[in-house]
């Protein structure tokens, strides 16, 4: 199994070159999605031999996330972890993450923000809380720390991904797709939250990316769960009734 390390970013000029000097430690490919920075983004990943894709205006997360998948999977990737360009992960975590593929390569891990989370500004986990509960409904199992952007996904969520999904919201549509298209397992490894600390800012925004978020959530919630069960009851109250709808003598 190969993976491949994918980075997608916007004006993280700050923090990407630490993030891509750790990475390197790991000896694994990098992919940088630079979703129309106006800094030198794109410089420092081609200063550090990262594959750079280049998005020539901002088209959010969800796409950059798509544009690294696909350039991943030409290279012939069989798995991609996702970090931050940010400086949000420790390589520690990355770590985390990295040794639970190799143990369960064909589920989802997330890297679930559950050290030190009381850091986490409220509003930030309040989002996060509405998100996981809604998801583990259109997805069918709990999963933690849904807006989480350390994640390893196996190479079959590539063609799950839907297309008609973007920003912040595309990470969450993944985990209720993959869950219910592939069934597949989505686990979880406990990393530090770290916020502050010289960061810059989250380009979350609670209001608009939260509904953007809901509006997908209940029509997945509708398609997967509501429509689901109606037709399960259809077919089982045709289980052996006659042409007049009534069961046989």
């Amino acid at each position: 199994m190969t993976i491949a390390f994918l980075v997608p970013c916007l004006n993280e000029e700050a923090a990407l070159g630490s993030v891509l000097e750790d990475l390197a430690e790991f000896g694994l490919p990098v992919f940088v999605v630079d979703d129309g920075s106006t800094d030198k983004t794109t410089e420092i990943a081609l200063a550090h031999s990262a594959r750079v894709i280049r998005h020539i205006r901002c088209r959010g997360k969800g796409d950059a996330l798509k544009s690294g998948w696909a350039a991943v999977r030409a290279r012939g990737h069989h798995g991609v972890i996702t970090v931050d360009g940010d400086g949000q992960h420790r390589i520690d975590d990355v770590r985390q993450v990295l040794e639970a593929a190799c143990q369960l390569p064909g589920s989802i891990i997330i890297g679930a923000r559950l050290k030190d989370r009381q850091s986490q500004p409220w509003l930030r986990r309040l989002a996060n809380g509405f998100g996981d509960w809604a998801v583990k409904v259109a997805s069918g199992q709990p999963i933690t720390d849904t807006q989480s952007g350390l994640r390893y996904y196996p190479g079959s969520v590539f063609d799950c991904s839907p297309p008609s999904v973007g920003h912040f919201a595309f990470e969450s549509a993944v985990l209720v797709e993959a869950s219910r298209r592939l069934g597949m397992r989505i686990a979880y490894v406990p990393i530090h939250a770290r916020y502050g600390q010289g960061l810059r800012g989250s380009h979350f925004r609670p209001v608009r990316d939260i509904a953007r978020i809901a509006r997908y959530l209940a029509a997945a919630v509708l398609r997967h769960v509501v429509l689901g069960r109606l037709r399960g009851a259809r077919a089982g109250a045709g289980v052996g009734a006659g042409h007049d709808g009534r069961p046989p003598p």
